[in-house]
């Protein structure tokens, strides 16, 4: 197993230094790991799944003002909902093989309130929606044309989510494909953040338009409380990335987080949640699957499968107002 490490400073002195590793293949799953450089004790703190920096630099707006965590995940990951050059979240998001752009997100405060959309269509951002779900409904989740109605209800304007880019794509796709969907063919997907604001609470995102051309009705691990996303407030929180089915088997965010509680560092329960996806597959990994975790303390992790996974950081010290960003290379 070829490993690439990094450790970054982040300009803040003594703020902090981050690390984290690649797998970039299975044949020495069991090496053993060096200890995982921490972030010390630092909030407000944001991470995020890849190098979205538009979407960490809102969320980190947010928190510098003073903002909750759960305002700065929402405006975050909206980010990336709205921008048609991200062709794996929100608007511009590559379709199922039937040509409909259906999105998946889910929302979790320091509560443990939460909020789920899944196979929402013609609506832009369904962080917000999940999050109006988890507001002002007695429910958790809500699905297909019932969220997009309840959506619309609460004043959220339908749109054509199908760009031209993606359309073109599609029906290339369509010519030669043997309707089955395509795994990580952009190797990046889902967006998910996790955020400690200046009070020291937790919350969560994570959004996605799913696996390109998926057989339509198909649904993965991102709206999945548990699954794609996890908070526990006395604990830490977890979100994950890469293929939904295999995180939904192990129930993987929740996982993670169990593995803080029971001591375990952010990386290391990372590393753990991956180890265990491993196992499952006896070695037949030919798709992509990736954590990212912060525990109460400030301190993060990051493990995938697949080469080209990234997350980036925002942390503060005091008044200081320097970005700390961290990303592995593809």
């Amino acid at each position: 197993m070829k490993r690439r490490k990094f450790v970054k400073n982040s300009g803040l002195g003594a703020a902090g230094i981050i690390s984290a590793s690649l797998v970039n293949s299975c044949a020495e799953a069991t090496e053993k790991k060096d200890a995982p450089a921490a972030i010390n004790a630092l909030k407000p703190i944001v991470i995020a799944t890849w190098d979205v920096p538009n979407a960490t630099a809102k969320a980190w707006e947010v928190l510098d003002k003073g903002g909750s965590a759960l305002d700065s995940v929402e405006q975050g990951v909206r980010m990336e909902e709205a921008d048609i050059s991200n062709q794996s979240v929100g608007k511009g998001g590559r379709p199922d093989r039937d040509g409909n752009v259906t999105l998946d997100a889910c929302i979790m405060d320091h509560q443990g309130n939460c909020g789920s959309v899944v196979y929402l269509q013609n609506i832009v951002h369904p962080v917000s929606v999940a999050r109006k779900v988890m507001e002002e409904t007695p429910h958790v989740m809500l699905a297909g044309k019932g969220a997009e109605k309840f959506a619309v209800e609460k004043g959220f304007q339908k749109e054509n989510l199908l760009t031209d880019k993606s359309k073109l794509e599609w029906e290339k796709w369509k010519e030669t494909a043997e309707y089955k969907p395509i795994i990580n063919i952009e190797n990046h997907d889902t967006i998910g953040m996790l955020a400690i604001d200046q009070a020291g609470n937790l919350s969560g995102a994570c959004t996605t338009s799913g696996m390109a051309y998926k057989i339509a009705g198909r649904v993965g691990d991102s709206p999945i409380i548990g699954a794609g996303l996890f908070v526990d407030n006395e604990v830490g929180a977890a979100t994950a990335t890469g293929v939904g089915e295999e995180v939904v088997r192990t129930v993987g965010s929740f996982l993670i987080v169990e593995l803080m509680r029971q001591g375990k560092s952010p990386q290391q329960a990372c590393e753990e949640g991956v180890r265990r996806i491993i196992e499952k597959n006896k070695g037949k990994l030919d798709f992509q699957i990736g954590f990212i975790a912060i525990n109460k303390e400030g301190q993060v992790g990051a493990y995938c499968i697949q080469p080209g996974f990234t997350y980036r950081t925002y942390s503060s010290e005091g008044h200081t107002n320097t970005p700390s960003m961290s990303h592995i290379p593809a």
